[in-house]
């Protein structure tokens, strides 16, 4: 098939231009990008460092954060509030909670001024419970971030992490698996044991 040199000159001017254009596109976002990838460090630092007063200042005064619990959080006093409930005042939950941070896909700008990016990633977390040992969860996060007077905060955050498996699963399996052979066992001996008794009984002489 023979291609008209008009078609060819516009193939031409393809691959000329889209090469050099589509780098452009993406770096209208790249100082962007490096400030949400700052905010998500700042965020893993302050958690690590157990600083609630330094993850709320990386958060709008009207953001809302969903716990591992489902429970929902509204504002920098109730994100306050949950923090203490958890990891400070007495009766708390656990003592101490770090995290190691992944992005996952680069975020997405969205709105009329494209200042409100979305963003989702990963988390590597280690729990210290106050009545057992610490332990490891795989958990997932979600975040809308807004721009406002030249500054990235966290409007929206979401975590969340696999209900059916994980690592409390995983132990309460092995409990069960552990509390049902532990039955097998006692059974078997107290069976044993009756029937030892049993037969004795039945041997003794009648007088």
């Amino acid at each position: 098939m023979r291609i008209s040199p008009v078609l060819r000159h516009a193939i031409a001017l393809a691959f000329i231009v889209l090469p050099t254009s589509l780098p452009a596109e993406e770096d209208l976002h790249q100082e962007d990008r490096q400030a949400l990838l700052k905010l998500m460090e700042a965020v893993e630092s302050a958690i690590n460092a157990q600083d609630v007063e330094g993850i709320v200042a990386l958060m709008r005064p009207d953001c809302t954060v969903t716990w591992w619990n489902a429970e929902i959080s509204r504002g920098h006093d109730e994100i306050r509030g949950y923090y203490r409930k958890m990891v400070k005042d007495e009766g708390r939950i656990i003592n101490k909670y770090t995290t190691q941070v992944k992005l996952g896909a680069h975020a997405r700008f969205i709105g009329s001024g494209e200042d409100v990016a979305l963003a989702d990633g990963s988390m590597e977390d280690e729990f210290f419970p106050v009545i057992r040992g610490p332990f490891k969860l795989s958990s997932r996060w979600s975040a809308t971030v807004a721009k406002s007077g030249g500054q990235w905060k966290i409007a929206n955050l979401h975590l969340s992490s696999n209900v059916f498996t994980n690592t409390l699963i995983a132990e309460l399996e092995n409990a069960l698996w552990y509390a049902g052979a532990a039955g097998l066992v006692i059974g078997a001996a107290g069976g044993w044991l009756l029937g030892r008794l049993w037969r004795r009984k039945s041997e003794k002489p009648a007088y």
